[in-house]
């Protein structure tokens, strides 16, 4: 078993860049407060759950992005949005918001990536944008008996037809696996190949992911768009987060030599993971 055992405490802005679009993963410890983390508990305990297809055991809920309080104020939690900017450069769009438990029992997920280029029927047209971050809050331990994530690192580089989007494995003889603690952050990159191991412990494993994409990778196709009423009752930080799902900045007619072409920064190259 390969565990990633680094100090990621340790990590400058630059190396997080390059962790997230090199290897595809990254983990910021600490960016939910013990405060946070029992007031996010006591209202997932609130919440209805249903058992996805392959287990009674992993439990899961979406659009929890309407749900008020502590769970949607997160949404616009400084710290990610932080981190979120010096990736994508650009206006952060909300795409999804979903909690999910791992119970005793559970046989893990398999290796799988979040984004199709064509869309698919788990993760709708949303699934077709071409860069999307999925930020999983572990609100518990993440141990090794206990539904670790499990990630292959530069999975989402390979142009070989094993890479293809729409594949999942039960396992890699390449995979990372990953433990933190509960308050960590898990930065994923959506077409890295990924999943968890089994919960073979005695406790749960409960989660938050929340994605985010950057205004110009829209999806190739119309979503529906936000009920204006469900919009006017977030709290007015997450607003913003909330622009038109269908926002997409691409030019099918553009030109060769385009006029007053930008002189492109430091986003562009390398030289954005120093």
């Amino acid at each position: 078993m390969n565990v990633d055992h680094r100090d990621w405490s340790a990590l400058s802005v630059g190396d997080r860049i390059r962790q997230i679009e090199l290897e595809g993963y990254l983990i910021v410890p600490d960016l939910l407060d013990a405060d946070q983390i029992a007031q996010l508990k006591t209202q997932a305990a609130t919440w209805e759950t249903v058992a996805r297809d392959y287990s009674p055991h992993q439990r899961g809920r979406g659009d929890i992005q309407w749900e008020g309080g502590v769970a949607t104020d997160l949404i616009a939690h400084e710290p990610t949005l932080e981190v979120l900017r010096t990736v994508f450069g650009d206006q952060i769009v909300f795409l999804s918001y979903g909690y999910d438990r791992s119970e005793p029992g559970t046989p893990g997920i398999s290796l799988h990536t979040d984004g199709q280029p064509y869309g698919s029927r788990i993760f709708g047209m949303n699934g077709s944008c071409p860069a999307t971050i999925r930020v999983l809050y572990y609100l518990d331990d993440l141990t090794l008996d206990v539904s670790p994530f499990r990630v292959v690192p530069r999975s989402h580089l390979s142009l070989h037809a094993e890479a293809n989007p729409y594949s999942r494995y039960a396992s890699h003889p390449e995979e990372v696996i990953v433990t933190c603690k509960a308050g960590s952050a898990l930065f994923l990159n959506h077409r890295v190949f990924h999943g968890t191991l089994p919960n073979t412990g005695s406790r749960e494993r409960s989660m938050l992911a929340v994605a985010y994409r950057p205004a110009w990778a829209g999806p190739i196709a119309d979503v529906e768009s936000w009920d204006p009423e469900r919009l006017v009752d977030l709290p007015e930080n997450v607003r913003p987060l909330f622009a038109d799902p269908n926002t997409r900045e691409w030019d099918f007619d553009a030109a060769n030599k385009p006029e007053s072409m930008p002189l492109p920064g430091p986003g562009l190259g390398p030289k954005r993971w120093a």
